[in-house]
């Protein structure tokens, strides 16, 4: 073997090394070419060719693989006969003068170095489809996890919302009342803002609940008062009044179990009386239906003031986008709007989750 056919080789060698993992076709077919060029001059080094395949079939596909074994079969046999005809004497030619048996030694080399080179190659894509799997999963995970947040997130405003804007609704008004009526009947100046201290103090207490969610603080007393249900609208109706506003409730059917509907009940009337009192002060007339039929409670809010500003666009509609988030909880419907008549109306029916599971499960 020469000195130029050691470079040959070398050069070739050096190159899979570099390159197997991002151009293993292109080392393959220089590894054929140095076959082609030096093996017919004595050299029986089939390293390069092997290599090549080796990488083709680690770092390509199997597919690959078995097309560079195939043309890997081909060079190495038109080397064999290359070299039976440049050294026909025999005393040169690698392998002897024997073209087929020298193929044959060929292609045996070339499918051990295909059959490992397929065999780590599926175990490295394998592994690499486990790594790929796992980084979808964690992504996954994440994606959740800022999804809940997001919903719990958007319950939070929503009751921050139902407690504001009911809170500073009342006082704002009973402030306004008082302060008109302070000159000529001080001592229901006083009650008015009696009310205002007491509904201060509700709203300031209901935040402090709510924020409890997003802290670990000592449990107290207060933290663990149960969130307003049914049996609070009476009361929740009776500020309503005091706050001037005429509300008359009407109550039918029998008690709402479940808390959580109870709750959402009381935060419909509660919004429905917070945007009449704010937007209907014409009214001479404000009726609360709550109806318990058949496992479906109705909640009517209905004023008879005269039109007035859009509830639902005067206050950017969070109150009733929060409403509507709510009643679909429970597989219900919220219509609000202007009455034929005068008025507003405010509409919901809401399904108890039994009932809307059984629904759901029925063919």
């Amino acid at each position: 073997m020469t000195i130029a056919q050691l470079v040959a080789i070398a050069v070739a060698g050096a190159a899979i090394l570099l390159f197997r993992r991002c151009r293993p076709w292109l080392l393959l077919v220089v590894s054929w070419s140095v076959c082609l060029v030096v093996y017919p001059f004595g050299s029986t080094d089939v390293f390069p060719m092997l290599l090549g395949l080796y990488a083709l079939a680690v770092y390509g596909s199997t597919r690959s693989a078995w097309i560079g074994f195939g043309g890997s079969v081909v060079v190495a046999t038109a080397s064999s006969y290359i070299a039976v005809w440049a050294h026909a004497d025999d005393t040169v030619a690698p392998f002897g003068a024997d073209a087929p048996a020298s193929a044959t030694q060929f292609t045996v080399l070339l499918l051990i170095a295909t059959l490992i080179g397929v065999t780590v190659g599926n175990r490295r894509r394998y592994l690499n489809a486990l790594i790929a799997r796992a980084h979808d999963l964690a992504r996954e995970r994440d994606q959740q996890a800022r999804l809940a947040t997001a919903v719990e997130r958007s319950r939070i405003a929503r009751e921050m919302h139902d407690i504001v804007s009911h809170g500073l609704t009342v006082m704002v008004t009973l402030a306004d009342g008082s302060s008109a009526i302070a000159g000529r009947d001080p001592d229901r100046a006083a009650d008015a803002m009696r009310l205002v201290a007491e509904t201060g103090r509700s709203a300031l207490a209901d935040m402090r609940r709510m924020l409890g969610v997003l802290s670990e603080p000592a449990v107290t007393s207060e933290e663990l008062a149960p969130q307003p249900g049914a049996a609070a609208i009476p009361a929740l109706v009776e500020r309503f009044r005091s706050a001037g506003l005429p509300v008359q409730l009407t109550t039918a059917g029998p008690p709402i179990e479940d808390p959580n509907l109870q709750l959402t009940v009381y935060r419909i009337v509660q919004e429905g009386l917070t945007n009449a009192l704010r937007y209907a002060a014409t009214a001479h007339t404000v009726e609360v239906r709550v109806a318990h039929v058949d496992g479906v409670v109705h909640v009517d809010v209905v004023d008879d003031a005269a039109a007035a500003s859009n509830p639902e666009v005067a206050s950017g509609g969070h109150g009733l986008v929060g409403m509507r988030e709510r009643v679909a909880l429970y597989g219900g419907t919220l219509e609000a709007g202007p009455r034929s008549i005068r008025g507003w109306q405010l509409h919901a029916e809401l399904r108890s989750r039994d009932d809307a599971e059984s629904e759901e499960e029925r063919p």
